[in-house]
């Protein structure tokens, strides 16, 4: 009897699911973004919201939540309920670099998110002070192995990605580049346009009118191609960079709290990737530099996987602490 009653409960649950899915969604979805508004993961979000929210027929609201190296958003969601109705949109830092620095991160990404699709990933350029006499990435480190002590590197913070290349290539290359932390790319691009700072890594988003006027010299795009803006600038791996240290992991991700209905998952995997591989939505990302992806779950899931223990061990490496 105990058995049929079991039985019975769970046909009930599993009906109860398939009615909520087939409603689904019953009202507003909310996007939780870790930044602040105004900055390129909000726009982004908001571009998506729009857009993916006329494919739901529902309402997409997008809250703000910055600080806490993006500890705050994230929680938003693994702390919510699993019901479809809080999505997160994320840049990489918060979900590989974050664990990795602070000691009391409560969440762990493979086991509390549910990976829906890579969006997009930025445009990354490895860009010098015009006055650094070097017109490739070989003659940086030619200059700098002959200037040990002179030569300095920015990035936007302690266990950012262009920090840990930074202290990658000095360890790998024998080199003694200072680092430099900012709060913020802006204030880093403007301080190596000013002759403080000899190098960065940073977005062509912020890169790019500095570029175009000249006061920078880009000598690589950290992508596994050439990007259109920038057509006659190689990769790192035509400049024979070609280690995984040095591959950006500057993706834009869509997850949801673990325990989600599958079906819900289903849908909204589906109407993500149809969104942002829209022309419309091609239209806004190349106004962000950014490349559309729009894979699959699973191999979203296959990218992280190989990345996050790659940027673990470089953290490490470097002895980089947000304590």
């Amino acid at each position: 009897m105990r058995s049929k009653t079991s039985l019975i409960a769970l046909a009930l649950v599993a009906f109860s699911a398939a009615c909520g899915a087939q409603t689904y969604p019953s009202r507003p979805i909310t996007l939780v973004v870790p930044g602040p508004p105004g900055g390129a993961t909000d726009t982004l979000a908001r571009a998506l919201a729009e857009d993916m929210g006329k494919r739901l027929g529902q309402t997409i609201i997008v809250d703000n939540k910055p600080g806490g190296a993006g500890v705050i958003a994230v929680q938003a969601i693994t702390r919510g309920a699993p019901d479809g109705y809080t999505m997160l949109l994320s840049h990489s830092s918060p979900l590989i670099n974050t664990p990795h620095l602070y000691r009391n991160v409560q969440y762990d990404v493979r086991r509390d998110l549910s990976f829906l699709t890579e969006l997009c990933i930025g445009k990354i350029v490895l860009a010098v002070n015009r006055d650094v006499p070097a017109k490739s990435v070989q003659e940086l480190f030619d200059w700098a192995a002959r200037n040990k002590g002179k030569v300095s590197y920015g990035s936007y913070g302690v266990g950012t990605f262009p920090h840990l290349v930074g202290s990658h290539l000095n360890q790998t290359r024998g080199l003694d580049m200072a680092h430099i932390a900012y709060k913020g790319e802006a204030p880093m691009v403007q301080d190596m346009i000013a002759g403080n700072v000899s190098w960065v890594i940073g977005s062509m988003t912020t890169l790019g009118p500095h570029i175009k006027s000249g006061r920078v010299r880009p000598l690589a795009v950290i992508s596994e191609q050439r990007i259109k803006e920038l057509p006659e600038v190689p990769t790192l791996a035509e400049a024979g960079l070609k280690e995984h240290e040095l591959r950006s992991p500057a993706w834009f991700g869509l997850f949801m709290r673990s325990g989600t209905p599958a079906a819900i998952l289903s849908r909204l995997e589906t109407e993500a990737r149809a969104s942002i591989l829209s022309p419309a939505m091609r239209t806004r990302l190349d106004a962000l530099a950014m490349e559309p992806v729009g894979n699959s779950p699973a191999e979203f899931r296959r990218e992280f996987d190989a990345t996050e223990p790659v940027i673990a061990r470089m953290i490490k490496a470097s002895g980089a602490t947000a304590e």
